[in-house]
């Protein structure tokens, strides 16, 4: 509780100040001064705009003086060449302001280095478009589908209660219910503050089965069911891995499980709730297929799929044969970056485990060209995408939409404290403490979180008529240019070009390898070294 001991000492200063007036008129400038304080203590702690000063009255106006006097910091770093922090101060302001609703133009040119190699830019059209609707739409759900979705191009992305708190997930969900766009739950389960807001939900499916598990941990089909029945399910998703920690599993100690928890994930009190790196329930490519195909079977019709951080490209392939082999094919498949991932991570995973999202991205995307899959399923992106040219430049590489969790958990008021494994947000995002998510007022902060979306939409629609196109699917490779060196620019056709439809059925060669590992995948097993189907 030291972040109140400033509110408690200038108010406890100021009724001595007040007592003191008894012996000396002197006493009424320390009065003023701590009185002034306490006054400023007390607004902090009512008033609902700004989380920092909720949980930390008034030495939290630091916060806001410091902030006064970035941009002669900023200025400084970048005169000093020195680089900033990998998610950008000027990406993290641009979702405020979005969020905020204020004005998020900036005067004297780009802020990014135009010279440097790597630098990226979408191509305009001297003849450009004025799109007026900006609420951008994809249909999710194959031929096996009863209830197909008809999903934002851009959603929230996983994130589970138990990491965020429970205002945090309402927040989000009232935000996304406004907006008309998806709440990915995360493999947390679905909680009653998720179905508070009514929301439209992806119930994300890990290896724990939080929501639909048996007392031992293992998938119970009767549960599932009953969850996906929910009318406020709208995708079911199978997550095989995630950005933040791919390969591996997770744990929730005992003393962290509240009975809110315990109630969403279906997991009893006072043990640790174990998430194992790999799923029980299928142990080869046509193993999973048929767990897909169980899911699909129960889940009212709606759309199934999976998600997953690339890893070893042969074993994307493997699935992609028993897709083949067993005629099951997935409604959906969300590629996360490792460049994503907004809970905490062992720092060996998080900077060296894991494809990123623009190699992983273009891989499944080729991938399912080459088999013939493509247009029998949707694909979606997610790691890192705050921006519109983000969400373009992940378009043009092959998604159908994209998700967020930083973006949108910046939006309801996260500071990049990097505090979420700690209990301690300073902002009430990612705490289970009563008193610190209690600094997370939901009606404000839904509010920037429908706004952010709009506002990110709004500006993805004045790129996308500066490019001369209708809607931003029908950004391609080719609308990507980038610069390879001080002379030298590439376009985005040469580096992720499209390949050709059914090129690994024909038996085609290519330049990029994808037949040699194509020839080595089996859809009976992951393991490489697997010989019973040569």
């Amino acid at each position: 509780m030291l972040r109140f001991a400033a509110f408690a000492g200038s108010l406890v200063l100021a009724i001595l100040s007040l007592a003191g007036l008894i012996f000396s008129g002197w006493f009424v400038l320390p009065l003023l001064v701590f009185g002034t304080l306490a006054a400023i203590g007390v607004y902090d702690v009512l008033q609902p705009q700004h989380s920092i000063l909720r949980n930390y009255p008034v030495i939290g106006h630091m916060r806001f003086l410091f902030e006064g006097i970035r941009p002669e910091i900023r200025q400084y770093l970048i005169e000093s060449d020195q680089d900033e922090e990998p998610f950008s101060r000027d990406k993290r302001s641009l979702i405020y302001q979005r969020a905020k609703g204020v004005e998020d133009k900036r005067p004297f040119g780009t802020r990014q280095r135009v010279y440097d190699s790597g630098y990226e830019w979408i191509t305009h059209s001297v003849v450009p478009k004025h799109i007026a609707d900006h609420d951008f739409r994809v249909t999710i759900g194959g031929p096996d589908c009863k209830q197909p979705y008809d999903a934002s191009i851009y959603n929230i992305s996983a994130m589970s209660f138990g990491a965020l708190s429970a205002n945090a997930i309402l927040a989000l969900n009232t935000g996304a219910r406004k907006g008309g766009f998806a709440h990915d739950t995360g493999e947390g389960g679905i909680s009653r503050h998720h179905r508070q807001a009514g929301g439209d939900l992806i119930y994300e499916i890990g290896s724990g089965y939080f929501g639909c598990r048996k007392p031992d941990g293992r998938f119970d089909v009767e549960k599932f069911a009953e969850q996906a029945r929910d009318p406020q399910i709208k995708l079911v998703e199978l997550k095989l891995s995630q950005g933040a920690k791919p390969g591996h599993g997770g744990m929730l100690p005992a003393s962290k499980i509240s009975p809110e928890i315990a109630e969403a994930r279906g997991v009893p009190m006072g043990q640790d709730c174990v998430s194992p790196a790999a799923h029980p329930e299928f142990a080869t490519p046509l193993e999973m297929m048929q767990f897909i195909g169980t899911l699909r079977d129960h889940a009212a019709g709606k759309p199934v799929g999976f998600k997953l951080c690339i890893g070893h490209r042969r074993e994307f392939m493997c699935i992609v044969k028993a897709m083949l082999e067993t005629g099951i094919t997935p409604d959906f498949i969300v590629i996360d970056g490792k460049e994503g991932g907004t809970g905490a991570a062992p720092l060996e995973f998080a900077n060296h485990v894991g494809m990123p999202l623009v190699e992983g991205l273009t891989f499944a995307h080729n991938t399912l060209r080459g088999a013939g899959l493509r247009d029998k399923l949707k694909l979606g992106a997610s790691g890192k995408l705050v921006t519109s040219f983000d969400i373009a430049k992940a378009l043009a590489l092959g998604a159908d939409w994209a998700n967020s969790a930083r973006g949108f958990m910046f939006s309801i008021g996260c500071i990049q404290a990097q505090a979420c494994h700690t209990n301690h947000c300073p902002v009430g995002v990612a705490t289970q403490d009563p008193l610190r998510q209690r600094a997370l007022d939901v009606t404000r902060k839904s509010e920037r979180v429908y706004r952010f979306h709009a506002n990110t939409l709004k500006a993805l629609a004045e790129m996308t008529g500066a490019a001369g196109l209708e809607h931003p699917g029908d950004f391609r490779p080719h609308h990507l240019l980038m610069r390879e060196s001080d002379r030298n620019m590439v376009t985005g056709e040469e580096v992720y070009p499209y390949l050709p439809e059914g090129f690994l059925l024909r038996d085609e060669e290519d330049a990029f390898g994808y037949l040699m590992r194509w020839k080595r995948a089996r859809a009976s097993s992951f393991d490489p070294f697997d010989l019973t189907t040569v």
